[in-house]
């Protein structure tokens, strides 16, 4: 059959490829008793799809069982699913039958198949590969003749990964995969929508249609959609009963869209703002690379100033000293850093000594460790090994210091 009648009895709307390529998935596979997991957001229109796969297989004249698992409490569900024996729970007053006794021949439909409990997905997966159920409360397993066809709209392998689907069931449910996109990447499908919905609100409310004009379909066919088609449609109904201009413009539209995804809907700007916020992205950045230049060649400075330090000076000055802070703050540089290894050539040491005055650039975080050690010489030497004094000179909690003349291995 054509995929343009399959639209039509099924009352599918939409000229995606993707779309397409999901409808004829499902006609190639329906003959088979494979089964079917069927993937997309929520919304998306994913319950037509068993109906096609039903339809058009050997079962279409047996019974179509659809169950929304996420609607039927944890407690519940087996019972739900394979039936139970009377006096098997409070309040089992008979015995009755679940949907894979009743669907025996037919095809069932477990949409939202994710939310299923794992001692749920064990009987599952024990109907799937013997064809064999327990009901709840009994002993004697019953054979069923079912297709199963599954839907979702989260993450199954991400829920395997964590823990909340079993991989094996995963695997057996996974037979053929149908993946239905969501309304945003179906562009072209989304002004036929509205217009359908349009005529049938329209139909239902006894009033004229609802049209929009050439801002409000670029709006529309723009705008996320996270609801996908079911938002679409009650937005279209909002307009049909709200408004009384039967068109809408781009302005009226934005009303009846959630500000929360008006950040990823097209803003149209003059061209001289556009300019104009080009011009101060690249004045930032240049901002920041003279910024940066500056700093370089102020810690150029201080590491100058504190190499020509006579040998009896025991205190950094007070302007090197508010240098020094600055550049530790702006770039996260602390004196309690770890011991960076000495400078090596080529796997040799260097001597520090042989080192010329160039202009080549030097491991700063590998000087100002070598002074720092030089100072906390002086200050001990200075203070006859008080440690308290010594940390005080310096700046630093005693703590600290008593840290650092371990780490750096500092002889009293």
């Amino acid at each position: 059959m054509e995929i343009s009648k399959i639209k039509q009895r099924f009352e599918i709307i939409g000229n995606s490829p993707a779309l397409h390529r999901a409808i004829e998935v499902a006609v190639q596979v329906a003959p088979t008793d494979l089964s079917v997991l069927i993937t997309g957001e929520s919304g998306t229109g994913k319950e037509r799809f068993p109906q096609i796969i039903h339809q058009f297989s050997t079962r279409k004249h047996g019974a179509f069982s659809a169950v929304n698992c996420g609607a039927i409490p944890e407690g519940t569900i087996d019972s739900e699913l394979f039936g139970h024996e009377k006096g098997s729970f409070t309040g089992a007053h008979e015995a009755r039958k679940g949907y894979f006794e009743e669907a025996n021949g037919g095809t069932i439909f477990l949409d939202e198949i994710g939310e299923l409990p794992l001692s749920t997905q064990v009987r599952l997966l024990r109907v799937l590969e013997t064809g064999e159920f327990i009901r709840v409360g009994s002993s004697k397993a019953q054979k069923t003749n079912i297709r199963l066809v599954a839907a979702t709209n989260v993450d199954i392998q991400k829920a395997v990964h964590e823990g909340r689907f079993r991989e094996d069931l995963f695997y057996r449910l996974n037979t053929v995969p149908i993946l239905i996109a969501p309304l945003r990447n179906r562009k072209e499908d989304i002004h036929l929508l509205f217009r359908k919905f349009a005529q049938d609100f329209a139909e239902k409310y006894m009033m004229p249609v609802i049209r929009l004009d050439d801002d409000a379909q670029m709006l529309l066919e723009n705008y996320k959609w996270p609801g996908n088609i079911r938002q679409l449609k009650n937005i279209s109904e909002q307009l049909s009963i709200i408004e009384q201009d039967r068109l809408v413009t781009g302005e009226r539209l934005k009303l009846y869209l959630p500000a929360d995804q008006r950040s990823s809907l097209p803003v149209l700007m003059p061209r001289d703002n556009d300019e104009r916020s080009f011009r101060s992205e690249r004045e930032i950045l240049y901002q920041i690379l003279f910024d940066m230049k500056r700093d370089v060649n102020d810690l150029k400075k201080l590491v100058n100033s504190l190499m020509e330090r006579k040998e009896g000076t025991s205190r950094i000055e007070t302007d090197d000293q508010s240098l020094l802070n600055r550049l530790y703050q702006e770039h996260e540089v602390r004196f309690d850093s770890p011991v960076t290894p000495q400078p090596q050539i080529h796997g040799k040491r260097v001597d520090e000594s042989q080192i010329e005055d160039t202009e080549e650039i030097i491991e700063e975080s590998l000087l100002l460790q070598d002074k720092e050690i030089e100072l906390i010489n002086k200050s001990l030497r200075k203070h006859q090994g008080k440690r308290k004094l010594a940390a005080q000179e310096l700046g630093i909690s005693e703590r600290t210091l008593y840290r650092k003349i371990k780490e750096f291995g500092i002889e009293e």
